[in-house]
């Protein structure tokens, strides 16, 4: 069983940075793929950013591309997502995901964070 629990959310005006973490438990994370989603309501969740597990291929939802980095420390069992230049469409609770057998979906997911950009 692996447990994910996603923070850093918050509100922040237009053009502002936020970085959200995702703490991971199980002694075997640097083996996950892990991923960040986000939803609003009404809408299906979608997938915003993905990282292999070594860490060297990433891939980005277009519209976040240039503007959302997602990364991993192993060693704290942590993935982040650095957020900058937010907009209101990027309004949304963000879930961080992780996916254990290579090239499978995703297996796990956190409770979710909220992310509010105001105009």
């Amino acid at each position: 069983q692996v447990q994910l629990v996603e923070s850093g959310g918050g509100l922040v005006q237009a053009g502002g940075s936020l970085r959200l973490s995702c703490a991971a438990s199980g002694r075997a994370f640097n083996t996950y793929a892990m991923g960040w989603f986000r939803q609003v309501p009404g809408k299906e969740r979608e997938f915003v950013a993905g990282l292999s597990w070594s860490g060297r291929n990433t891939n980005y939802l277009d519209s976040v591309k240039g503007r959302f980095t997602i990364s991993r420390d192993n060693a704290k069992h942590t993935v982040y997502l650095q957020m900058n230049n937010l907009i209101p469409e990027d309004t949304a609770v963000y879930y961080c995901a992780a996916s254990i057998a290579p090239g499978g979906g995703y297996d796990y997911w956190g409770l979710g964070t909220q992310v509010t950009v105001s105009s």
